[in-house]
């Protein structure tokens, strides 16, 4: 059995594509190993059981003192050894890294023992550590496209592998706006976003009377803004559901008429595998600006509007909404040029690049 290498993250940005591939390259009859840290192994519970987990030490100079920074080289040297000698004993076909430090020690060692090695790369820019290796693989998947890659390196465009949950919703008919009861989704990313609780709820509430009482919102907001959001919806006599985190996502966004939300990458591919008009509101201070990058394709395509942290306001944004909520035609447009950007089929081409990697000649 031929077998794949995969290194990744502790996020689930880096562990949700990266589990996608894994059980697809199972089912192919593969073997997979899964590299990461200690932190890294507690986010692989969804991964399969035939899945074998190798930890193996690395770390990042974003967190800790000054006495950790010094010790970072020194860890990564020694992951790097350390898959190095389990990459002799067991060696990889193909190694693909998602991204995350926690990816340094497999690809490093991949590059040094000459393995077929590729990374995938989920946002419309690349990583820290993705952007190392960007010229030190064999192949470059873009989750997001158009990907901001160094000059003189190709990308190739095949999507984000998102949950077999949304593919069951991929495509799912669109119900225009009009005058009944219309479902707004409000999401922020795995933990909210304040900002969005700051402004959304007075935004709806200041939409005209005739729409408000027809809006049944979802808002995902953080534990310790649950409290003031629900007030404000209260306030303004609007029926909304409001909870740190729905572990039905993918339901909601098919029922939706409208989704407001970050531009993660995983929230993007979700977005448009299903089928919605979006409203998104990138992370300010995510690394490289990511997330507007993560925002261009549905944006010019002509599926979302995206709106900057910095201009971000009630009236306007309020604005923005009707402006949707009030154009049927609008709306269902929007959802058919989501549904056009969406690639549902990610994961089948992520595994086949691995499947032309392994038989390729070195």
């Amino acid at each position: 059995m031929p077998l794949l290498l995969i290194a990744a993250g502790g996020t689930g940005g880096h562990m949700f594509p990266a589990q996608a591939l894994a059980e697809a390259m199972i089912a192919k009859g593969w073997r997979v190993k899964l590299s990461t840290d200690a932190r890294g192994a507690r986010y692989a519970g969804g991964f399969p059981a035939e899945v074998e987990r190798q930890v193996i030490s690395s770390a990042t100079f974003a967190r800790g003192g000054p006495l950790a920074k010094l010790a970072v080289p020194f860890r990564i040297a020694g992951g790097v050894i350390s898959a190095y000698w389990q990459a002799r004993r067991d060696r990889p076909d193909v190694v693909v890294g998602f991204g995350g430090y926690p990816s340094i020690p497999a690809l490093g060692a991949a590059w040094a023992l000459g393995l077929p090695r590729m990374i995938h790369e989920q946002n419309g820019v690349l990583g820290r550590v993705n952007e190392v290796f960007a010229r030190r693989v064999d192949k470059i998947a873009c989750g997001t496209w158009p990907t901001k890659l160094p000059q003189g390196v190709v990308g190739e465009p095949v999507g984000n592998p998102v949950r077999q949950s949304v593919l069951d919703r991929a495509g799912a008919p669109y119900i225009p706006p009009g005058d009944y009861p219309m479902s707004l989704v409000v999401i922020g990313g795995s933990q909210g976003a304040r900002v969005l609780s700051d402004v959304v709820p007075a935004a709806l509430a200041a939409l005209p009377e005739a729409l408000r009482p027809l809006l049944r919102v979802a808002h995902q907001a953080r534990p310790e803004d649950q409290a003031r959001v629900t007030a404000t919806y209260q306030a303004a006599g609007m029926v909304a559901e409001v909870q740190p985190f729905f572990t039905d996502i993918p339901r909601r966004l098919s029922e939706a008429q409208l989704v407001i939300s970050r531009s993660g990458a995983s929230s993007i591919a979700d977005i448009s595998v299903i089928g919605r008009p979006a409203i998104l509101i990138p992370f300010a201070q995510a690394a490289a600006d990511h997330q507007t990058a993560n925002a261009t394709g549905l944006t010019q395509a002509g599926a979302a509007l995206t709106m900057p942290e910095s201009g971000l306001d009630v009236p306007r944004l309020s604005a923005e909404i009707a402006a949707i909520l009030q154009a049927p035609e609008k709306a269902e447009a929007m959802a058919a040029a989501a549904l056009s950007e969406g690639r549902p089929d990610a994961t089948i081409r992520l595994a086949a690049l691995v499947e032309a990697l392994a038989g390729s000649p070195r």
